[in-house]
């Protein structure tokens, strides 16, 4: 994500913070949220959406390599 991210920034001569915030408001209205209506996380953990497969530490390990983590 953070590759991305840079990449995206640079494209639109902006700072990787602007980019960041434009992405997260973009997938937002992606998925028809309001911005305004976005609670925030009652814990310091992020919750994502559920997803059909089980994260494995080897997941992890292939995308911190492709992230060069």
């Amino acid at each position: 994500m953070q590759a991305y991210a840079r990449s995206h920034a640079q494209r639109e001569h902006i700072s990787i913070g602007e980019a960041i915030s434009r992405l997260a408001r973009d997938g937002i209205r992606a998925q028809n949220m309001p911005v305004t209506k976005i609670a925030k996380p009652k814990s310091k953990f992020a919750l994502l959406p559920a997803r059909n497969e089980i994260i494995t530490t080897a997941h992890v390990r292939q995308l911190m390599d492709q992230e060069g983590i």
